[in-house]
């Protein structure tokens, strides 16, 4: 028996090759995938091709080693059923329909539908994103960016007491962030307000340098944004230097060192996991394609198709079902 799985052959080409079904070794299970999402950040990113070759898939993840160089396999975001339970499970792994993975590795998954379930990933960036925030009880945070990222890390802050406001220039996607009762603006109503806090999560290169702009004093820029091999120019003169201004990164594959004592990486998938009951996941999982469709996915994807907020493969559906 053969699995199926997909591969990037080219920049904006991916195509679904049989592969060997693996044979579960000493402590791995097999699983079949139900559904697995599409990152509208990080995989269109490798889908334009836009991620230097040599850098690696991921070295946190083992289903991930290798390079970006041609072809490959990436993903991270399978929702599956153990074979010989039918538990549902959560896995970071390529796009697959078919694959074993060490019982560890797997996340147990509360009663959540499978595709909102492949927001997990983001749930868990935005978490991080959050909590590399810090405390800021009713201070204004700006957000740059509505796509899935930056949705759910606006609900995550405004639980953890901040003012989120998103700035975004699409008006669907305000639309979308209004009805979830974030406070929304276009990037040109920002106006002079400035603020101890702004979070790019836009994957515009041209976002950071405008963002330092709405930095109160010794204010701090978080970048959530991966950009690849897209160039990022920053305007560290007069305002950055005598503002005393921090730019900072924040990303999932580790744990800050000034969080080490009371989080782990156990712990904040726990909380996920929670939080994937929690949060309005429904309104965010918009686009659903078959597996055998998947190229049109990935080409919707990179279109930014209107009103797609996150893609999701089917391994259920017939090879034409969309939604």
């Amino acid at each position: 028996m053969s699995a199926r799985a997909l591969f990037h052959t080219a920049p904006r080409c991916v195509e679904i090759r049989e592969v060997p079904t693996p044979r579960p070794a000493a402590g791995e299970v097999l699983v079949r995938t139900v559904c697995s999402g599409i990152s509208g950040g990080t995989e269109r990113l490798v889908y334009r091709g836009e991620v230097p070759a040599e850098s690696a898939l991921d070295d946190t993840i083992d289903a991930l080693a290798g390079t970006f160089s041609y072809p490959f396999a990436y993903g991270y975001a399978c929702v599956c059923e153990v074979a010989e339970s039918d538990q549902t499970v959560f896995a970071f792994h390529p796009h697959q329909d078919v694959f074993a993975a060490r019982a560890d590795d797997l996340i147990a998954l509360p009663a959540v539908d499978p595709a909102c379930a492949t927001l997990f990933p983001l749930v868990e960036t935005a978490l991080q994103v959050t909590l590399d925030a810090g405390s800021g009880y009713r201070d204004r945070v700006v957000v740059l960016g509505a796509g899935a990222l930056g949705l759910l890390t606006g609900l995550l802050l405004r639980r953890a007491g901040w003012r989120p406001l998103i700035a975004e220039p699409q008006a669907w996607r305000r639309t979308l962030a209004d009805s979830l009762g974030l406070a929304t603006a276009a990037p040109e109503e920002l106006g002079q307000e400035q603020v101890p806090l702004v979070i790019d999560v836009s994957g515009n290169p041209d976002a950071p340098a405008a963002a330092l702009d709405l930095l109160a004093h010794e204010g701090t820029l978080l970048i959530a944004s991966w950009f690849g091999t897209k160039p990022v120019v920053l305007p560290l003169g007069g305002a950055f230097h005598r503002r005393r201004l921090t730019i900072r990164s924040t990303q999932v594959s580790t744990i800050p060192a000034r969080l080490s004592g009371t989080w782990t990486r156990a712990r904040r998938r726990r909380e996920a996991v929670e939080l994937l009951t929690e949060l309005p996941l429904a309104r965010l999982c918009t686009h659903v394609f078959a597996f055998g469709r998947a190229a049109e996915a990935f080409e919707a994807v990179d279109q930014g198709l209107p009103g797609l907020m996150h893609a999701v493969l089917d391994y259920d559906r017939s090879a034409v079902g969309d939604l």
